[in-house]
């Protein structure tokens, strides 16, 4: 089975993800799994990594992490440590700076081969945005963060659409969910919106919303007699045909 869950956002420290997070655990048939975490969007922030492994760990799973910027790493060993994984756990941060590098190095690919295998394919944000065919992103707002717009960021194409995580929230004033259904307004397609403490679990051909938090959501956003409708998806168990 191909799995991919694409969390909205979230705060692992505060639980703001953990019904989805034991999902993820769970998706990937182990009782022990491997856990590979990708922080690249965040400049490969140790930090992060920290709470990360943290978290993951105290939930049952073996932790490792992958950092790719500024050091001296060969495709095969990106390949071992990834094929190596039951659940690759892409974090958050600079989507656009994350795609260029993992084009360059051949992480892409890579990672399309794991998804095929079956390896559980999650993460939150830009690591949300990774799965699908672009995503609505903050990208700019990281070299300028005074002046800067929401952009389309062309990504992995493993789901069809455009994703918009953090929904129900804003970066730096700039409100996600106005900012995407204008996008969606002008360029058109399939949008697919997550809240924050929300995910979609995308199992080979179904989908299931999963929600932390009771009132977070996942929405279709698209043109309807040239008007952009968000409309909220059921909660139900998995289901066909999203559009």
């Amino acid at each position: 089975m191909k799995k991919i869950v694409a969390i909205g956002g979230g705060d692992v420290r505060t639980n703001d993800t953990l019904k989805i997070d034991r999902e993820i655990i769970k998706l990937s048939g182990k009782k022990r799994p491997k856990l590979l975490f990708i922080p690249t969007a965040s400049s490969d922030n140790e930090q992060y990594w920290e709470i990360i492994d943290k978290h993951f760990t105290h939930l049952g799973c073996k932790t490792d992490v992958l950092f790719l910027i500024g050091r001296d790493i060969v495709k095969k060993e990106i390949s071992v440590k990834i094929e190596k994984a039951d659940i690759i756990y892409v974090g958050g941060g600079n989507t656009l700076k994350m795609m260029k590098l993992w084009r360059k190095l051949g992480v892409d690919e890579i990672l399309k081969q794991a998804w095929k295998k079956g390896i559980v394919m999650c993460g939150l944000s830009a690591g949300s945005i990774c799965w699908f065919d672009s995503g609505h992103s903050d990208s700019m707002s990281f070299y300028n963060p005074k002046k800067w717009k929401y952009i389309n960021v062309k990504s992995l194409g493993l789901i069809k659409g455009i994703h918009c995580p953090h929904y129900n929230s804003e970066t730096l004033g700039k409100k996600r969910k106005s900012e995407f259904m204008k996008m969606i307004q002008k360029i058109g397609g399939r949008g697919i919106a997550v809240d924050n403490s929300c995910a979609i679990a995308f199992i080979d051909d179904k989908y299931k919303v999963i929600n932390s938090k009771k009132n977070a959501g996942a929405y279709k956003v698209h043109k309807k007699k040239g008007k952009v409708i968000s409309e909220k998806i059921a909660p139900n168990g998995l289901v066909s045909s999203l559009y």
